[in-house]
């Protein structure tokens, strides 16, 4: 079955996106989906996405890590999905659509996608690192040698320790620049290997910045990743976040046809 599928990019997050309006995939195969993003064999990606029909919002956003398996929401995904929409002509400069962990409205704005997350109400302490739930769940760490860390390794070893083994989490690793800016890195479970940037573990790194720094109220942080600069924009007071906003470039890459068997 040829299928027409679309490439983005999120500050060097990619993803392969297919509009699904149709049902023309019924059939969530770990096994297609892991082979399509395979950088080898494949197209090549972080992840897959399908955009499918809502009976409510503008549309309902379906993620794959690259693993093969549906999973918890995707922050730069969100973003580049969006686009993917406006480039449909689904929508024009806002929308609201649903995802695995619930509902979120965004703004086109040229280039550059806004997408609200969800408020994150608990975010716990281990000794000086963190873990929050942004629509993922993520583990953060501050490290002064972040640039220089061997990511993999070090992100391999929280990921797949006693507590995490079984569900997994996201590893973020945080050099802080300034009580407003950051630079992080992330091993990223799904894809088991570092990538360019994660949209949800940058917003729990600008939240844990903000503890870090005891600030409160409305805050934007700016966070450079390998892949590019990201902002998160938040209301902040009692280790809760309200209002809280992802910004930044979601990018066309390609087109083509594949087939999905």
């Amino acid at each position: 079955m040829k299928i027409d599928f679309y490439k983005y990019h999120g500050t060097g997050n990619d993803f392969i996106l297919i509009d699904n309006r149709e049902n023309k995939i019924d059939d969530y195969n770990p096994a297609i989906i892991s082979k399509v993003c395979n950088r080898h064999t494949g197209i090549g990606a972080d992840g897959l996405m399908l955009l499918e029909l809502h009976d409510e919002y503008d549309f309902r956003m379906v993620y794959f890590n690259s693993d093969g398996k549906q999973s918890s929401m995707c922050g730069n995904g969100g973003r580049c999905i969006v686009a993917f929409a406006n480039h449909l002509q689904i929508i024009k400069n806002e929308c609201t659509f649903e995802a695995i962990d619930g509902i979120h409205h965004a703004k086109v704005d040229g280039n550059t996608i806004h997408l609200q997350m969800i408020d994150v109400k608990k975010i716990l302490t281990q000794n000086a690192d963190f873990e929050i739930y942004t629509g993922s769940p993520h583990y953060v760490r501050f490290e002064e040698n972040t640039p220089d860390l061997n990511v993999n390794e070090e992100g391999k070893k929280i990921r797949n320790s006693e507590v995490y083994k079984i569900e997994g989490i996201n590893v973020n690793f945080v050099k802080q620049l300034s009580n407003n800016e950051i630079f992080v890195r992330t091993f990223e479970r799904g894809v088991e290997n570092e990538t360019l940037s994660c949209g949800t573990g940058v917003t729990a790194c600008a939240l844990a910045n903000a503890i870090k720094n005891g600030l409160k109220g409305s805050i934007n942080q700016k966070v450079n990743t390998p892949g590019g600069t990201l902002n998160v924009n938040f209301e902040f007071d009692n280790y809760q976040a309200k209002n809280v906003w992802l910004l930044g470039p979601a990018v066309f890459v390609f087109k083509g046809e594949i087939d999905f068997e």
